[in-house]
């Protein structure tokens, strides 16, 4: 796939006193008339930690607000972002330790947690977007985004077969969009044919096409309960250095070749230059993730007082969205709505 560089016109020449630009900043009704980025329900997306059983919900303790819920109560919960009008949500299932092994072959477990809150979330609310993660580390014992050699390398071909078999069962469960996270090569493109082949012409793609090796997921692989198994592991040698640009639109450029119908930037605010990048110069449809590690340190300071937690929080999403973000992955997600509808009122 070429990629396609826009050259942006000179500004034109304007000066002082004739032009003030404070003008339009003078009243609250001209500063929303000029506004350039807007910001509304419709670009949020909200991520959720799913429990086994009935009646369960956990806190996490590095993300405030935070909770791992059972299916029964997500789908209570859902009840609200419908009527907030946020349009997705997205799957993480919380597996335990005794459904863990080499393979992660729990993935595609028909039966599996995933697939149960897919379905009773569909059953529940249909015109609500369901969202699921497609990567083996919730259910692996070393915590790996795949399976391993003996060297405890990521072996790619073989994990892309688990990975098929992983997105066709959400598919099945009735899933909306499959959304590999993995940052295997080639995987965008056997989900798509496998998903073709078996009917689901109208599952979509979203695609985590720049997931850099970050040290912002930390309070996510709390909440997952695969921090342990990972240790002092890493997974450099499959997603991104985060010193890499060009490579990231690359990786995106492929994702979409192969049949991604969205691509993910990962993390957020630190990889704004790389979702301005993407948007710009291949103009897809262009997600971001707001991961733990953001929110974690979002409600940190707001908790201690060190900074205005609404302000910063609506401050942060719409600094993704001017950058380029069509969708915005957020723990804020319920939170911003409610504030968007109080303020509306």
């Amino acid at each position: 796939m070429s990629i396609r560089r826009f050259s942006v016109p000179s500004p034109t020449p304007r000066a002082f006193p004739a032009t003030r630009l404070r003008r339009n900043r003078a009243s609250d009704f001209s500063r929303r008339l000029v506004r350039e980025t807007q910001l509304a329900p419709d670009n949020l997306i909200y991520p959720v930690f799913v429990l086994e059983g009935e009646g369960q919900r956990e806190s996490v303790p590095s993300m405030p607000g935070v909770e791992r819920l059972s299916v029964d109560l997500l789908v209570e919960q859902a009840a609200e972002l419908v009527d907030l009008g946020i349009p997705a949500i997205a799957l993480f299932p919380v597996v335990p330790a005794d459904k863990k092994n080499l393979s992660g072959s729990g993935a595609w477990d028909s039966e599996g947690l995933a697939q149960c809150a897919v379905r009773a979330l569909k059953k529940a609310y249909p015109e609500l977007g369901v969202i699921t993660d497609v990567a083996l580390d919730p259910f692996t014992t070393h915590g790996q985004d795949g399976i391993i050699d003996n060297d405890g390398y990521v072996l790619n071909d073989v994990t892309v077969e688990a990975l098929v078999n992983q997105a066709l069962s959400h598919a099945d469960a009735g899933a909306d969009v499959v959304a590999p996270s993995d940052m295997m090569d080639g995987r965008v493109a056997a989900i798509r044919e496998a998903l073709e082949s078996a009917g689901h012409v109208n599952t979509r793609i979203l695609a985590y096409s720049a997931k850099y090796a970050s040290s912002y997921y930390g309070p996510f692989r709390d909440a997952v309960g695969s921090a342990g198994n990972l240790g002092k592991g890493n997974k450099s040698t499959y997603q991104m250095d985060p010193a890499n640009a060009d490579e990231a639109i690359h990786e995106v450029a492929m994702d979409l070749a192969e049949g991604a119908d969205m691509v993910m930037i990962k993390p957020g605010m630190p990889y704004l230059d790389i979702v301005h990048r993407v948007k710009s110069e291949l103009q897809v449809p262009t997600f971001v993730y707001q991961v733990s590690g953001e929110y974690a340190m979002h409600m940190a300071a707001a908790e201690n007082g060190w900074l205005d937690g609404d302000a910063v929080m609506m401050e942060s999403l719409m600094a993704m969205r001017r950058a380029g973000a069509d969708g915005i992955l957020t723990y804020f997600a319920v939170r911003a709505a409610r504030l968007m509808r109080d303020q509306r009122r």
